[in-house]
């Protein structure tokens, strides 16, 4: 799935090729993505100018004179600009084209995303306005994180890809960035302490930082708006590395399933 450093490298690829523009048509080939694109967008965006592409989350935000489009990239998403003439992907679900130069795509394999319109402060929408704050806002401050733990006995990897917590922070992430941290991914929330959590919310941002400027994590289907593999897989330390010696320590790395997900730590760095 697209984590945030994938949908802001998206959204650093498509903003200046797109601002400022006019939508002069909207085709929509399947309206079956997680909830059906509202069959009224043609008549919503055509002529309308988009004034700035913004992200919330994992969420795209197409802010439009009159309303904003909201875009998730679902568990397989991609986005491109390209001309018209560009011949048409399978998956090629929606289409908005600009001055009749520059189309917009969204190809959606699984029809896991999102193509929705709102005429409200997106921020207030009911997908968005419950989510805690992004990882690089002042808000997310080792203070916050400490006093929003106390008493939770859950596992702080948990905790943190809550996204009422804060927004943004994957499995793949969370991983590594415990990993920096020292923290086990098991601990329970609330028996990290103040200058552990300060530690931790440093590293997620190296971390995500990193990330989004290699152009965000290749697994499986995601690529970036021009085409080519994001490249923060090779930068990994644990994800994925079960078995492997340690970088710090030369111990074997190991995975376990915490909240249904798989972790991967070091046992003798990380407590």
């Amino acid at each position: 799935m697209p984590e945030l450093p994938e949908v802001e490298t998206t959204r650093r690829g498509v903003a200046p090729l797109l601002e400022g523009r006019r939508v002069s048509a909207v085709t929509v080939r399947d309206a079956r993505l997680r909830r059906p694109v509202p069959a009224a967008l043609p008549a919503l965006l055509g002529g309308q100018r988009l004034d700035q592409v913004r992200r919330r989350a994992k969420y795209l935000l197409f802010e439009f004179e009159r309303g904003t489009l909201i875009v998730h990239l679902g568990m397989s998403g991609s986005l491109r600009v390209v001309t018209p003439d560009t011949p048409l992907l399978p998956h090629d679900h929606v289409e908005i084209a600009f001055d009749g130069t520059s189309c917009l795509r969204l190809r959606d394999p699984r029809r896991f995303g999102l193509v929705l319109w709102t005429d409200a402060p997106p921020e207030t929408h009911e997908l968005i306005g419950h989510l805690g704050p992004e990882p690089f806002a002042d808000a997310f401050s080792a203070s916050y994180l400490y006093a929003l733990s106390r008493g939770r006995r859950g596992a702080v990897k948990n905790f943190l890809m809550d996204a009422q917590v804060v927004v943004g922070v994957g499995n793949i992430y969370a991983s590594e960035s415990l990993f920096r941290a020292g923290i086990h991914p098991a601990r329970p929330a609330g028996r990290v302490g103040l200058a552990r959590y300060a530690a931790l919310v440093d590293h997620v941002r190296d971390v995500l930082g990193e990330a989004i400027e290699a152009g965000g994590t290749t697994l499986r289907d995601f690529v970036r708006n021009d085409g080519e593999p994001g490249y923060f897989r090779h930068n990994l330390k644990v994800y994925g590395r079960a078995g492997e010696p340690c970088c710090n320590c030369q111990a074997p790395l190991r995975m376990r399933v915490i909240g249904q997900r798989s972790s991967f730590f070091c046992a003798a760095c990380q407590r």
